[in-house]
């Protein structure tokens, strides 16, 4: 199970999603989630999902990958869709027993959440795919540079959230080994109700604990060494430069949202 856990993880390919500017795809993720919950009916669902699997095909990143990443948050999924389907009333019941309901209004807004949920995972993993967290910070900085003015820190914000990217595939890696570790020594973790499966975590999540501060406290001493105080008057090795493929990229992102407003106008 924490095998299949990919999202926030870099897939590395030769792909033109690869080679676009971060501050384009930091932007058309953002503008894409965005439209997600602009939409009233099922059929203002089809550019949105039209474009993500466009982009998917263009990244290289492969189906089954992506789709490995959604077994994490099934579980959410589910119960997203459940409590939507009987706890939600309409119009038109179909079934009714005390505080539990089935109705129209009910079945429509579980699938909705769904569509959303799975749309928006999808399409928030393929910018971390297809972009390298260094890439990703820098992108981050020169987007929210303007914040600047009202005292942000904008590089430390930018930093952190590059951090915590690199730190995913070494917490899930040390929490592999943690487990293997502690099923040799005969730790069951899935017989048993919730409590039992919930107390068997305990000897995991506190070796993870300490070893994720031991790890943060070395990066943080060695930062200290190395004398680093910030973004301020530091210079890029690899400055980001807009391209061809990039205004290429904006144009169909400005078609898309256009698509967009004139589906939530005219359609609903």
């Amino acid at each position: 199970m924490i095998r299949d856990i990919t999202i926030g993880q870099y897939y590395p390919a030769d792909s033109i999603l690869h080679r676009l500017d971060p501050r384009v795809k930091l932007t058309g993720t953002m503008v894409y989630l965005i439209s997600l919950f602009v939409f009233k009916r099922f059929f203002g669902y089809i550019p949105a999902f039209l474009l993500l699997f466009l982009c998917v095909k263009a990244s290289k990143v492969p189906i089954s990958y992506i789709v490995k990443g959604l077994k994490t948050v099934v579980m959410l999924l589910m119960l997203t869709v459940i409590f939507n389907i009987f706890l939600t009333s309409g119009e038109h019941n179909y079934f009714a027993w005390k505080f539990i309901t089935i109705s129209d209004k009910g079945i429509r807004t579980a699938g909705f959440m769904a569509i959303r949920l799975i749309l928006l995972i999808i399409g928030s993993s393929l910018m971390t795919f297809t972009t390298t967290p260094t890439l990703l910070t820098d992108g981050m900085e020169k987007i929210f540079a303007p914040l600047k003015v009202f005292r942000v820190p904008v590089h430390e914000v930018a930093m952190m959230m590059s951090i915590a990217l690199r730190f995913i595939p070494i917490l899930l890696e040390e929490t592999d080994k943690i487990m293997k570790a502690q099923q040799a020594r005969g730790a069951d973790f899935e017989s048993g109700n919730i409590l039992q499966r919930a107390k068997a975590l305990v000897p995991i999540l506190v070796p993870l604990f300490v070893s994720a501060f031991r790890r943060a406290g070395d990066l943080a001493m060695a930062m200290e060494v190395r004398c680093y105080h910030g973004g301020e008057g530091r210079s890029k090795m690899k400055p980001l430069q807009y391209k061809g493929r990039d205004f290429s990229a904006y144009l169909v992102l400005l078609i898309y949202l256009g698509g967009v407003i004139m589906i939530r106008i005219f359609v609903g």
